[in-house]
């Protein structure tokens, strides 16, 4: 479950608890009922689709089964409709089944740069898709949102200019409370005079991957050891990089990953794009500061020095010294984690994010 679907999941457990009527509309990717009622009362409904692309792309199969779950869709009472990003077929079907209900879309963008899968013919191919998809939405009656200000400012780039920000956001309490209690710097036999750094994400080039080894190369003379929580293409590359100073975790589950998350001194991410990074959201939680580019959610969660570091740019240089920085300010560390606790807990609650959620509807 990528960022998408733990903000749509999130949401919709929100709203509902606050008595509203929730339907979630999604693909049928993993062979699933084609219909559900969750635990929460949030009702879920999952077209026939045909995964593509590593199954990163589902595409809706308009088959008999497809028609009867929109004949329901189109029989109930639907007030507003949220399309979470601009990519999928399924968006437009969101946009269109809103301007036959008689309702104005909300298309909520959670991007801030192009997609990649790190070939220029392939990324060309979807750079051209995106644009094209982006001027099909921009001539439906539809109000654009943005996840982050970075992706307010990325729809831009579209010639669009966005209501506001409906922000991502995290259950604090309840995040830091699922933690498994997992002691990693324990298994792993990193020393606590150690600077501990956790990576969690797709093992993919996008998230800057490469260029954070080739720093760990670099600073296999210091006490600085990464730990990373992910799969992906690039696994395969990291389990044989020979560097005494990396440790690979594989994939881990969610109340892993907060016990990691609480175990570390800071999380590294050097992705080239977010629209606003969960994982970021998770660090703060765990009183971790964070070292991220200025990508979505960076500017709403880091004061630069104050409570994590914004990279200039994604290189192997630039990353070794700010990991290198790091170690040197290891004792204001915990300072700067509790500082990135208190945003997140003042300004990133799902309450929030429901209450824009629904102005945007309304």
């Amino acid at each position: 479950m990528g960022g998408v679907e733990h903000f749509t999941d999130s949401l919709a457990a929100e709203l509902a608890a606050e008595g509203h009527s929730v339907i979630v509309v999604t693909n049928n990717s993993h062979g699933l009922s084609n219909r559900e009622v969750l635990d929460n009362g949030v009702e879920v409904i999952r077209f026939p689709c045909k995964s593509l692309i590593d199954g990163r792309y589902p595409v809706p199969i308009k088959d008999a089964c497809y028609r009867s779950l929109m004949a329901d869709l189109e029989s109930s009472h639907v007030d507003g409709v949220l399309v979470n990003t601009r990519f999928y077929l399924h968006s437009l079907i969101g946009v269109q089944f809103a301007k036959r209900m008689g309702l104005r879309a909300v298309v909520l963008d959670h991007g801030s740069a192009y997609l990649t899968l790190g070939s220029k013919p392939l990324d060309w191919v979807i750079e051209r898709y995106e644009d094209g998809i982006t001027a099909w939405l921009k001539r439906r009656d539809v109000d654009f949102y943005g996840i982050s200000k970075k992706s307010v400012e990325w729809l831009g780039h579209f010639g669009i200019e966005a209501k506001g920000v409906i922000s991502n956001a995290i259950d604090v309490e309840a995040y830091r409370g699922q933690a498994s209690g997992k002691r990693f710097r324990k298994e792993l036999g990193i020393a606590q005079s150690a600077l501990f750094v956790a990576f969690v994400g797709r093992l993919v080039l996008e998230k800057g991957v490469r260029q954070l080894l080739e720093a760990m190369g670099e600073l296999q003379s210091e006490d600085i050891h990464l730990v990373i929580a992910g799969e992906g293409p690039l696994s395969a590359e990291i389990e044989i990089c020979g560097l005494p100073n990396v440790h690979m975790l594989g994939r881990l589950d969610g109340a892993d990953v907060a016990a990691l998350l609480m175990d570390s001194d800071i999380l590294c991410l050097p992705t080239r794009s977010e629209g606003f990074s969960t994982t970021l959201l998770e660090a703060s939680a765990c009183g971790v500061p964070c070292i991220v580019p200025d990508v979505g959610g960076a500017q709403e969660l880091i004061s630069d020095r104050e409570n994590g570091f914004i990279l200039k740019e994604v290189t192997a240089y630039e990353l070794s010294n700010v990991l290198l920085e790091s170690y040197e300010k290891m004792t204001e560390l915990r300072k700067m984690g509790a500082l990135s606790l208190s945003v997140v807990e003042a300004s990133f609650s799902w309450s929030r994010t429901a209450k824009s959620a629904l102005r945007a509807l309304e």
